[in-house]
């Protein structure tokens, strides 16, 4: 892929460091993924009936991101970044956005993920998960997110090859 700058997670390392490193990994794939194509090319749809695109991908992202991180530790009625309620759904109609709105969402509700990760002083760190009515440690939402990026990137990989043949990474 044209500019793979990623940087490959620890080998070895402390389970945070092994976590920070694998999820920043994970969320560099997706922005490798969307790099150098156009906002229509972004937001070109898979085959019908799916409506997800990669503009979508990353707007999801943005409300996994502030979900799991923003809402769980730091504001539970904080408004989604797409829509009113709750709506993960809602995310990946990318419609008439652009890169630009939706990189920018994406990226702030990354730093501030970043931020709250590492002002915590364990990954015992409890928050509470509003949509589940129960706490959650630091850990598992790391974790969780991890796996939403890897799986949200296994698409990102077949919207890519049907935007303009790019494959690999």
């Amino acid at each position: 892929m044209p500019g793979d700058d990623r940087i490959d997670p620890p080998s070895l390392g402390s389970e945070r460091e092994t976590l920070r490193g694998f999820l920043d990994y994970q969320r560099a794939t997706l922005a490798m993924k969307c790099e150098g194509l156009t906002d229509e090319e972004l937001r070109q749809q898979s085959m019908p009936p799916s409506t997800l695109s990669l503009l979508g991908l990353v707007r999801h992202l943005a409300e996994v991101e502030r979900a799991w991180f923003r809402r769980v530790f730091e504001d539970h009625d904080a408004p989604m970044v797409w829509s009113d309620e709750i709506d993960f759904q809602a995310a990946y109609d990318a419609g008439a956005s652009t890169r630009a709105e939706a990189f920018a969402a994406w990226e702030a509700e990354v730093e501030n993920s970043r931020r709250v990760e590492e002002k915590a002083d364990s990954l015992d760190l409890a928050g509470y998960q509003p949509r589940w009515g129960e706490e959650v440690s630091l850990r598992m939402v790391m974790v969780h997110v991890l796996l939403e990026y890897g799986r949200h990137n296994g698409h990102a990989d077949f919207l890519r090859e049907g935007v303009d043949g790019t494959v690999g990474a």
